[in-house]
């Protein structure tokens, strides 16, 4: 039963609506998993290539140059749903990239905690983006995100992590916010599968009485009310589908970010310094009062123990509130002019 269970979490804990494309495993799949190149990419120092998408003003007329960094299962393709004419209006550019092993991104057999942040820098050199430029995590995206705070502050203009996921390894997450946290108790079961034993988990993530995405979009264990009527209007788990998760690219390249994201750091983010302390800029957290992926109480005490991180908590928001109406605007406004929107 807690095999069951820690598996189950893993394929439906970080799982998010976004519209995505499937990843790229070129080490480990057969030539029809890996799907052909339509976007453009550019090649790192390492040989790796990274695909990414441009949105908003055009780069050279733009006032703020943000590059948005997608979650588990989701790609470049995402929504961010800013409004046209605020883009306008301030003059927004938005870099979106698949993360390694992503959609048309090559995969980083090296890749860690540090090096997320370096792939972000690498981008931004690369097209040009100038010597600071806006950062937005979300959900999973957040763990590059904060490893941008810690590895590369001074090439940050902003920052904005939204529903960001929590590491039950931190060592400064106190024990009695953590001790009947269902999450905190199947984590060390997850990863410990995760890692020393692939091919089980690939086994019993691929058996046809394994819940299927659709039954996770509905189930009240990952999602809010707010987030299930989300999902009603949006095309769901296509990385977690079935068919896409038999493709053992696919399965090799969720699992990677998932041990990553949920293994040991090379930092604690609640050692972080401010990165702005003229208070040139800001970083913000949005979090959702129902979100049942991210605990809010856990959110809260990474806002007081970092107190130059500016909190926004949604009341009746769940783990979806990128997709809400207004609130990549409010986002968006609170970052780049400092405008606070009723929630």
């Amino acid at each position: 039963m807690v095999l069951k269970t820690a598996l189950v979490l893993l394929m439906g804990l970080l799982g998010l609506a976004y519209r995505a494309t499937q990843p790229a495993h070129p080490e480990s799949t057969e030539l029809s998993d890996v799907p052909p190149t339509s976007s453009p990419r550019i090649m790192l120092s390492d040989g790796r290539y990274l695909a990414y998408k441009e949105k908003g003003v055009p780069k050279n007329e733009s006032n703020y140059k943000i590059i948005i960094v997608h979650g588990f299962g989701s790609s470049k393709e995402m929504n961010f749903l800013a409004p046209q004419e605020l883009i306008d209006e301030l003059g927004i550019y938005f870099l979106l990239f698949d993360r390694a092993g992503y959609g048309e991104s090559d995969l980083n057999p090296k890749r860690s905690v540090k090096n997320e942040a370096f792939d972000i820098q690498e981008v931004a050199d690369r097209l040009e983006l100038g010597s600071k430029f806006y950062v937005i995590g979300v959900s999973m995206g957040s763990y590059p995100t904060w490893s941008c705070l810690k590895h590369i502050p001074h090439r940050l203009a902003g920052v904005a992590l939204v529903v960001p996921v929590i590491n039950y390894s931190w060592p400064s997450l106190p024990h009695y916010l953590t001790r009947e946290d269902y999450r905190k108790k199947l984590f060390p079961w997850v990863l410990w599968i995760a890692n020393h034993a692939p091919d089980l988990l690939y086994w019993w993530v691929t058996q046809i009485w394994f819940p299927s995405s659709s039954s996770m979009e509905r189930s009240p264990m990952f999602f809010s009310n707010r987030d299930i009527d989300i999902l009603k209007k949006t095309s769901g788990f296509p990385m977690l589908s079935q068919d896409k998760i038999r493709q053992r690219g696919v399965f090799e390249s969720l699992r990677h970010d998932f041990i990553v994201g949920f293994g040991d750091w090379d930092f604690d983010p609640m050692d972080l310094s401010n990165p702005f302390p003229q208070n040139e800029s800001s970083v913000h957290i949005w979090q959702g009062y129902e979100d049942k992926v991210v605990p809010f109480q856990l959110q809260r005490y990474v806002a007081e123990k970092l107190p130059w991180i500016r909190y926004h908590e949604v009341p009746d928001g769940g783990h979806l509130i990128v997709h809400y109406q207004g609130l990549c605007e409010a986002i968006l406004r609170a970052l780049l002019i400092g405008e606070e929107t009723p929630l």
